[in-house]
């Protein structure tokens, strides 16, 4: 079984309009490689230039916030969920 990757509304134009997709990967940054593979754009929206998680963009594994795990180098295993979830903002 593959990850399990949850996108959000804002990202499901990139997907077909799929709010769950199957995702690869032993890393985080290896699981977004192969979304920006099946969905052209993805990176883009995740990743600054520099390489990093956009600060605005929160991804948990398994519900837990990978800023607090390792990154982009938390590692996944078959059956894990990603959850990609944009920062909410207003006033």
């Amino acid at each position: 079984m593959p990850v399990s990757v949850r996108i959000p509304q804002p990202l499901r134009g990139l997907t077909g309009n799929l709010s769950i997709v199957p995702g690869e990967g032993g890393t985080l940054a290896s699981c977004i490689e192969g979304l920006e593979s099946s969905y052209p754009g993805m990176r883009e929206r995740l990743m600054d230039e520099s390489g990093q998680l956009r600060r605005f963009v929160n991804i948990y594994v398994n519900g837990d916030d990978v800023r607090f795990i390792d990154g982009l180098a938390t590692p996944l295993k078959d059956g894990d969920e990603v959850s990609i979830v944009p920062a909410v903002a207003g006033g």
